[in-house]
């Protein structure tokens, strides 16, 4: 059929017969172990890094990381049976995380992470029992009992190598603090502010627990894929797994109901019963169909409505109600305004004995390429060409598509609500908190908490964000008096908090202290600060003091003295007026008189010289004249 073995993946084809069944050989397939980090920072002797492989159930905190102690149960040391009591592992308030070091075998992994989350763990790392590589410890097959706690797995889960595994148990065995933390920062490449991702489906719903989450997972998923495409910060792929019909088989009852164009795409029967319900082919002609549609709405720009058709097919179209048909799918891809024919262009001829190029690229595309392993498994996601592994749920799958993005890079709805960490539910993140006005440092966010001081109603906090945070700026003094010293008696408050300056808190005048704490009122009568004058007495009062002056006096605050009442000062004042304006007007006189005086006598003497000129007399001496000193000067 033109197909090279390596390029088969899996297991290539389930035939199953009346009583009797036969499964086909898998092909050469290549598997990748997805890693994260796990680093151990004590005891000293074991520190280092090492290698651990995620568990593909579970969620782990893609893009963060998670520090935590580990333990060791003394029973029950496989995990395979429930603990004690459910908060055997918790940890106390303000301590790490507990991490349950368990060992392998006996029972399912899923089952042992289940016990260990149920008695309080945070984490679980399962030693391997052989010296072998590391492999990825998968879902098992579901059945009633493993349904009832495989989609309620929620703490992380990794399996490591036994050499190191003991290495733990003897340190912790031994009495010693072993500290780990596990770094998930890399287990998903992040190169670039666009994250191509794509989703390994089926369209069949009747396969039991595994179809219903698959489907309960799309349509949770749907807005935020939806919102990453229409932004252009997603490329994301869908993609189905098909399978072959061996060569002896193509002509038998079982690949002509399972397989389309002779043999070559083909798919399990939805009941795993030929006898009744629809067939393998039906559910293979639906994924060419709902391939056809991403590929026609992808040409018009809208490979969004992927998500929408597939949502609405399955709402309107199940099995159960026996309408997983092409008119049902028709009407479907009408509603969302695509065009019928061009997807039925697209979708070809499945009687026709040749290869259908769209399912030939899907065979060809299951197999592993770089960083990434063949897929194997339904439904598988890839995320920046490396597998995803954890539970398939919305919050978990946005978490590791938002660790695909660059740092700082990361669309809006990376940063909502919707796929916090809530580690500041637990001991606040171990960040800085005032209790009484309910402010914290602690900020969630897709790659883990953060301590970061806040910004309150306008009003920024500035410190370390761990041991502390302290208002400053202006309006500092509305929040929660800017962690400044304040009091109130009668209906009187005074408050060390200041707006302006150095932001500094400081006893206001009138106390004294750290400003921070407390603020003692300061007796200014006990120290005599105030009220010192001769006719005072001093009251102290809390921030202040009150004096009172003798014989009806007032006490002017600010000169330390005492003075009259009001009347007798308007009477000084108007009899110091009357005597100055008399003193002035004496002085006015007085300054009259004496010019006068001195101007007769100077008419006097300049008389007596004219006339002395004129008329000299025998008993009159040289008279000064002043006109010719004047003419000589």
């Amino acid at each position: 059929m033109g197909r090279s073995d390596g390029l088969l993946l899996g297991f290539l084809f389930a035939v199953w017969g009346l009583g009797l069944g036969f499964l086909a050989l898998p092909a050469a397939g290549r598997f990748v172990v997805e890693k994260n980090s796990l680093m151990v920072t004590s005891p000293s002797e074991i520190r280092g890094k090492h290698d651990s492989a995620i568990g593909n159930f579970g969620i782990p905190q893609y893009g963060g990381s998670m520090a935590g102690t580990v333990v060791y149960p003394k029973t029950n040391n496989y995990a395979c049976k429930e603990f004690s009591a459910s908060d055997l592992f918790k940890p106390k308030p303000g301590a790490l995380p507990n991490f349950l070091l368990i060992d392998r075998g006996e029972c399912l992994f899923a089952k042992k992470v289940w016990n260990a989350q149920n008695a309080g763990a945070s984490a679980v790392l399962v030693v391997d029992d052989k010296d072998e590589p590391l492999i990825t410890m998968d879902l098992p097959r579901e059945d009633d009992e493993a349904a009832k706690y495989i989609q309620n797995i929620t703490i992380p889960s990794a399996l490591i190598d036994k050499n190191f595994g003991e290495k733990l148990k003897k340190a912790v065995r031994s009495g010693e603090m072993v500290n780990v933390n596990l770094d998930w920062r890399e287990a998903v490449p992040h190169p670039d502010d666009r994250v191509e991702y794509e989703l390994w489906t089926n369209s069949n719903d009747e396969c039991g627990p595994k179809c219903n989450m698959l489907m309960d997972f799309i349509k949770e998923f749907k807005g935020a894929a939806q919102l990453l495409e229409k932004g252009g910060y997603s490329q994301f792929t869908p993609h189905y797994i098909t399978w072959y019909c061996p060569q002896p088989f193509i002509f038998s009852k079982q690949c002509k109901s399972q397989c389309i164009n002779h043999g070559r795409y083909c798919a399990p029967d939805p009941e795993q019963d030929f006898s009744t319900g629809y067939e393998g082919k039906d559910v293979v002609v639906e994924n060419l169909r709902q391939l056809c549609v991403f590929k026609v709405a992808n040409e018009s720009k809208k490979p969004w409505i992927w998500w929408d058709y597939v949502t609405d097919f399955h709402i309107r179209c199940p099995m159960k109600e026996k309408r997983y048909n092409k008119e049902c799918a028709d009407a479907v891809i009408k509603s969302l305004g695509l065009d019928v024919k061009k997807i039925e262009k697209c979708m070809g001829d499945t009687n026709a004995d040749s290869e259908n190029p769209i399912l030939k690229m899907e065979q060809d595309a299951q197999v592993g390429k770089g960083s990434r392993g063949d897929v194997t498994i339904l439904p598988t996601l890839i995320v920046n060409n490396r597998q995803y592994r954890g539970k398939l749920e919305k919050k978990a799958v946005l978490k590791a598509t938002c660790a695909g993005f660059e740092e700082t890079t990361e669309p809006a709805v990376c940063l909502s609500d919707d796929i916090q960490t809530n580690e500041c539910l637990d001991n606040n993140g171990g960040c800085w908190q005032d209790i009484a006005s309910n402010f914290t440092a602690c900020k969630d966010t897709f790659r883990g908490r953060v301590c970061e001081c806040p910004v309150v109603d306008g009003v920024r906090f500035k410190g370390d964000g761990y041991s502390h945070c302290e208002a400053i700026g202006p309006g500092r003094c509305r929040i929660n008096n800017g962690g400044c010293w304040q009091e109130t008696r009668e209906g009187k408050t005074i408050s060390a908090c200041q707006d302006a300056g150095d932001s500094k808190c400081k006893c206001p005048t009138g106390f004294k202290g750290n400003g921070t704490k407390t603020c003692e009122d300061i007796d200014e009568c006990k120290e005599k600060t105030a009220c010192q004058c001769l006719e005072c007495s001093c009251k102290n009062t809390w921030g202040s003091y009150e004096c009172t002056c003798s014989d009806g006096l007032l006490y002017m605050r600010e000169q330390d003295i005492c003075i009259s009442d009001s009347a007798s000062m308007a009477k000084a004042t108007w009899i110091a007026f009357w005597v100055i304006l008399i003193l002035s007007a004496f002085a006015a006189l007085g300054a009259y008189i004496v010019y006068k005086y001195r101007l007769r006598s100077y008419m006097d003497s300049e008389i007596r010289a004219i006339m002395a000129q004129y008329m000299p007399l025998d008993s009159q001496g040289e008279v000064p004249n002043h006109t010719h000193e004047e003419d000589r000067v």
